[in-house]
């Protein structure tokens, strides 16, 4: 029988058999060299790393791309692939994936994808604030704009207690006001960032 309790949520590192220590690269199967640079490293700004044969599949090739905080994304490429929307996601496949941008940039964000020819949607997240668009073959890309200046490392226990706050008051969702007592609850000092208004319904 399934035990249909909701596991608690909390930021304490769990006692595990690995113990992973965060996150180095996430790869994707792409479509061709060019598009997938064109989109990540002249739309997005994500430095060309690294490019060279896939050590397992050799008729590809792979590309690493520096996300801005170290981690990678990388693709497995093929000149014969063409860029193509791959539409809605089975269960195992990615549905999106996401990056940081500076809050005080999301206009200008927003109006260079706009300009280059990618649609974008808006939205206000309760914990961060959101521009969604897709790259050449259809995969959502969410820009994430955090509103409240957090340092990554206490982060995740800042949304665990929001998490709670947001139960204790019945809330659907997480809100800026949950984050802001979480961050007071906890003794931290971080900024808020003033990221503008927007919409807080589903559109992804």
């Amino acid at each position: 029988m399934t035990d249909s309790r909701q596991p608690p949520t909390d930021a304490t590192r769990p006692e595990s058999p690995v113990g992973v220590e965060g996150t180095d690269h996430v790869t994707l199967e792409g479509t061709n060299a060019a598009d997938t640079i064109e989109f990540y490293r002249d739309l997005l700004g994500m430095p060309l790393v690294l490019r060279q044969p896939n050590l397992d599949r050799p008729h590809l090739t792979h590309l690493f791309f520096d996300a801005g905080d170290g981690r990678m994304i990388t693709f497995f490429v093929n000149e014969e692939r063409e860029s193509r929307d791959v539409g809605d996601r089975d269960p195992g496949e990615v549905h999106h994936l996401a990056f940081r941008i500076d809050g005080d940039r999301i206009g200008e964000v927003r109006e260079a994808l706009e300009a280059a020819g990618y649609p974008v949607s808006e939205f206000d997240r309760g914990v961060f604030h959101s521009l969604y668009t897709a790259d050449h073959n259809g995969l959502v890309i969410e820009l994430v704009a955090d509103k409240f200046a957090l340092d990554d490392a206490r982060r995740g226990q800042v949304l665990a207690l929001a998490q709670h706050l947001r139960e204790d008051d019945g809330a659907e969702f997480v809100r800026s006001e949950h984050v802001r007592e979480a961050i007071r609850q906890l003794g931290l000092d971080a900024e808020e960032v003033e990221v503008g208004d927007a919409p807080t319904g589903r559109g992804v």
